[in-house]
């Protein structure tokens, strides 16, 4: 049964692309098929794995407005089992043009439907605010993992999308649960990267995943070649990290 999960968090610059891109592929790894879906304008994981979003003829931008079929915009990202649905600088309009439609926080939703029996995963990168497009992504979702920065006000931002979530559920009549908060970012020699830690798995327990991202120079220079950090650099400490994640995941899902 296909799971579709939505990476997100209210804050920028916390992980969520790097984690949306580069998760997919340790799933595969796995005997997991995976689609990524990207509904960020900046469309920053489609750069990520190679894709130029510029020079796209469709984007996930025209299957949501339903002038294309969704099955008609997914791409291979070239690592076996592992597809994408590209996103675009047009999404950005999206969020006007959705304003005014029925049921507009279900479009997302109805499309992921009519795909996602064909994968194990459904991977969702969203904007990094709350506006209708990572409203769609939440609606459409069974969860949400929330990538968590190892730094000041980490708590705040986690805290505001667990709200944000239970509004969404009572209004809306859904059961979308959290997943699960992926520390990153982290410092093992900094003191403050240690009390985040301490502090979010103090104030969310059995919600924090094990697995913890670290801050590497890798990870910042992986998406300037357009592949994932498994094939960039395998052996390194941030590829172990991901497939720590990656079997946490698998594991939970099994049980």
């Amino acid at each position: 049964m296909s799971k579709v999960i939505c990476v997100a968090n209210q804050k920028g610059g916390v992980g969520k692309t790097i984690i949306s891109s580069n998760l997919p592929v340790f799933l595969t790894a796995f005997g997991k098929k995976v689609l990524l879906v990207d509904i960020d304008p900046q469309a920053n994981a489609t750069f990520s794995l190679g894709l130029q979003p510029k020079t796209l003829a469709t984007s996930v931008y025209n299957a949501l407005m339903g002038q294309i079929s969704p099955n008609d915009i997914i791409k291979s990202s070239g690592f076996l089992g592992f597809d994408i649905m590209p996103g675009s600088q047009d999404l950005a309009g999206a969020t006007v043009e959705l304003v005014n439609m029925k049921n507009r926080e279900f479009k997302l939703k109805e499309m992921i439907d009519r795909v996602k029996d064909n994968y194990d995963y459904v991977i969702i990168d969203c904007p990094p605010s709350l506006g209708l497009l990572t409203l769609n992504a939440l609606v459409a979702s069974d969860e949400v993992l929330v990538p968590v920065q190892c730094e000041y006000l980490a708590l705040e931002g986690l805290d505001q999308l667990v709200g944000t979530v239970d509004m969404i559920n009572e209004n809306l009549h859904l059961n979308i649960k959290i997943l699960g908060a992926v520390l990153t970012m982290y410092n093992r020699h900094n003191k403050l990267s240690q009390m985040v830690a301490k502090e979010v798995r103090r104030n969310f327990p059995g919600y924090v995943f094990e697995a913890v991202i670290p801050r590497t120079v890798v990870l910042s220079e992986v998406p300037f070649y357009g592949c994932t950090v498994l094939k960039y650099a395998p052996e390194s400490k941030a590829s172990q990290s991901f497939r720590e994640l990656a079997q946490e995941l698998v594991y939970y899902q099994q049980t």
